[in-house]
């Protein structure tokens, strides 16, 4: 179970904060790193994640196409990549972050405020370290930038552990702040579960898979790229084992074999570009290994019931462009 998967899940240390801005907006971030020294000196690798508490905006990594986030929306880059954030109207301005806000030490947290005094987005901003395998970019377990929506209960549970984890960031040291990480830690195990649900074999074993000797690299390669040609041969000449033992590995920790699992993670991947950027059908086909739309969406049909532009129209909080 994916509840039993995060049981040793440890946030070591966190920080919150508001962002409010007002179209037209963007900006581009501080480096990870000078986020993570915040937190613990000597860090440099850290967990990005976002609440949108009011209005729409969108965030992409250098080099990566937009993801789109609404109120309620929370987003997410595990592996905490410099990118650039901005509002609904476009603009040729992009801010430095760093000149956004005051430099530290801080005597309180700020509020960063900017933008035109157009409509207003409100973001409420965490900053974690952890060192789960989930977050070891080599293992690519999750994409470097992805959007989750929250609904019903677990909507307002995630709303209100950020905005008490924001009144909870106290000044611990001449210029450290620090949240208790058990309300960080329960957030992320929320998000993790709400993203990882529709994950291939996530209810087998998805999070012990990653630590397998044997799955584990081989779970790795095909979340580095999804689009190639895999077979199970190739899989297991990558990862120097035989193919009945990669076989019986996957099997093992996973409950499906390799193949199975790699177009399971090629739909849970094109479900996430569906929902939140405005990528065609024909792009999202190829970003996932599909020669061709057709092919692709015979393969979207079988896993989720419908095409994959009907589910992106059904989907809460669909981008509805569809883009070649």
């Amino acid at each position: 179970m994916l509840s039993d998967a995060f049981a040793h899940l440890r946030v070591r240390g966190a920080i919150f904060l508001t962002g409010l801005y007002t179209e037209k907006w963007a900006y581009r971030s501080v480096p990870t790193e000078d986020i993570a020294a915040l937190l613990i000196p000597g860090e440099d690798r850290v967990i990005l994640f976002h609440l949108i508490g009011a209005g729409r905006c969108w965030i992409a990594i250098e080099g990566g196409e937009k993801h789109w986030a609404s109120a309620g929306d929370v987003i997410v880059l595990p592996y905490g990549h410099d990118h650039r954030m901005g509002g609904s109207a476009d603009t040729a301005v992009l801010a430095a972050a760093a000149d956004l806000v005051a430099d530290p030490p801080w005597e309180r947290m700020p509020v960063i405020e900017y933008g035109e005094g157009g409509e207003r987005t409100q973001v409420m901003c965490g900053y974690m370290l952890c060192d789960d395998p989930l977050f070891d970019p080599r293992m690519g377990a999750l994409p470097p930038v992805f959007v989750v929506s929250p609904s019903g209960a677990a909507g307002q549970y995630v709303r209100a552990g950020i905005e008490y984890a924001m009144h909870q960031t106290t000044l611990v040291g001449d210029d450290r702040f620090e949240v208790p990480p058990e309300i960080p830690q329960m957030l992320l195990t929320e998000v993790l579960k709400l993203h990882l649900a529709s994950a291939p074999a996530s209810e087998q074993g998805f999070a012990r898979a990653l630590r397998d000797p044997v799955a584990g690299p081989a779970m790795a390669l095909i979340h580095e790229t999804p689009e190639r040609k895999w077979t199970v041969a190739d899989l297991a000449a990558s990862v120097n084992v035989s193919v009945s033992l990669l076989d019986e590995r996957f099997r093992d920790v996973l409950g499906v074999p390799p193949i199975r699992y790699l177009t399971g993670w090629r739909m849970h991947l094109a479900q996430a570009l569906l929902t939140s950027t405005d990528l065609g059908v024909a792009s999202i086909a190829r970003r996932v290994g599909y020669e061709s739309e057709e092919a692709f969406s015979r393969a979207f049909k079988r896993s989720h019931g419908e095409s994959p532009s009907v589910w992106r129209r059904g989907a809460s909080g669909a981008v509805t462009p569809d883009r070649p």
